[in-house]
């Protein structure tokens, strides 16, 4: 499935740089952002349903990601909740907003800071508290990172976080991405947004009060225990959880349909779309 053909990339100005968005159909707003070290067509199998549903969406790249610019002095959980705040305001006040990952914990931020913007949240496999970690690990990974092997041993690592059965066009998506590290200042912007920290997310998650739903793999590699995470956060944002057998760290591109589905229904609670022509 391929998206509905979009405006040509826009961009929103920010202190430092610019954030790179595409922005498609008409009705309620639905802002998407994707996780650390992947793009804005991490969504490419979500926002045909939603366009088609009557959702106008905004799929967005994270400060030197994709099309944005590397030349942010910050690239952590709340840098991108600004980001995020900032896009929706640009396009006309509240909106859904669904994150991955790093950016679902920056979603949930923003509905602490600015709930003006916020009408709901989906959060996918979604980093709001700092995983428990050894000082060895954390070694390990930050020599991981070091170049001329770094960028291809986090190509292997979003490979391994698609556990099972990958999307069609997994290989195509793959290149997509060393392309992108490969442009000047990318590397180091992902060195960057990897050495945050989610502990700002955690300390207002008892503010979010936007509903809520997440989206979790239920063979998330990323989690020790996927199922139990997706609990806490579900009891600490009083959200409804959907579980997706199989899938890891990108259920949404792992199976898009069952993903899709709990996406609608939840919005369906939220809004009503625009009625399609």
């Amino acid at each position: 499935m391929t998206a509905p053909s979009a405006s040509p990339t826009r961009y929103l100005d920010r202190p430092g740089g610019r954030i790179a968005y595409d922005l498609t159909g008409e009705g309620p707003l639905v802002i998407m952002a994707p996780g650390m070290g992947d793009l804005r067509s991490t969504w490419r199998f979500q926002v045909p349903a939603l366009v088609g549903a009557g959702y106008r969406v905004a799929t967005m790249d994270l400060r030197g990601h994709g099309d944005s610019d590397a030349t942010f002095s910050s690239y952590d959980d709340v840098a991108t909740g600004t980001d995020l705040v900032a896009l929706a305001r640009e396009l006309g006040g509240s909106a859904v907003l669904v994150g991955n990952s790093l950016a679902a914990g920056a979603a949930a931020w923003v509905a602490a800071e600015a709930p003006d913007v916020v009408s709901g949240l989906v959060l996918v496999g979604p980093f709001v508290r700092n995983p428990p970690s050894s000082a060895g690990a954390t070694l390990l990974f930050k020599l991981l990172l070091l170049k001329p092997w770094g960028p291809s041993a986090l190509i292997g690592w979003y490979s391994k976080l698609h556990p099972g059965t990958k999307p069609a066009d997994h290989a195509a998506h793959i290149a997509e991405l060393r392309a992108n590290l490969a442009k000047p200042g990318h590397w180091a912007a992902f060195k960057a947004t990897a050495g945050t920290t989610h502990a700002p997310v955690e300390a207002r998650l008892d503010e979010v009060k936007a509903p809520t739903l997440v989206v979790m793999g239920a063979a998330d590699p990323d989690f020790k225990d996927p199922a139990a995470e997706a609990a806490w956060i579900a009891a600490r944002l009083s959200a409804t959880t959907v579980m997706v057998p199989g899938a890891g760290h990108y259920p949404h591109a792992q199976d898009p349909e069952r993903v899709n589905a709990a996406i609608l229904a939840h919005l369906a609670t939220l809004a009503t779309p625009a009625p399609r022509a």
